[in-house]
């Protein structure tokens, strides 16, 4: 099926990363004012990439994301959150999701044309 396609996989991929980042920085942002909360970075998608190609070629590409504790200075309440940065995350995975669906939608319609079948 289509779905078997790696360009398919590849930017499924991109935006479920893109989710799971959206997650993760609204669980930074929600717990910003407690106390010793340590905020959580997911690793980038080119890094998820890289590391499940290397080890189970396409098919790890449904694996799950690498979370680590962010190791960014604390505040004196021992919070590390840094809304800015939790924003910025934020859009950036927003940009991420809209690229990823966009080059999805385009192959279905690149691959409609093809086939010659309308829109």
């Amino acid at each position: 099926m289509i779905s078997d396609l790696q360009l398919f996989q590849i930017y499924g991929a991109m935006a479920r990363h893109a989710a799971e980042s959206q997650k993760v920085s609204a669980t930074n942002i929600a717990n910003a004012d407690v106390p010793g909360f340590k905020a959580d970075e997911i690793e980038s998608f080119e890094d998820f990439l890289s590391r499940t190609m290397q080890s189970a070629g396409a098919e790890g590409l449904g694996s799950g994301f690498k979370t680590h504790t962010s190791g960014a200075p604390s505040d004196p309440n021992g919070n590390n959150v840094s809304l800015e940065q939790e924003v910025f995350n934020s859009a950036e995975a927003l940009g991420q999701h809209n690229m990823a669906l966009t080059v999805y939608s385009k192959s279905i319609d690149l691959l409609r044309t093809a086939l010659g079948k309308p829109r």
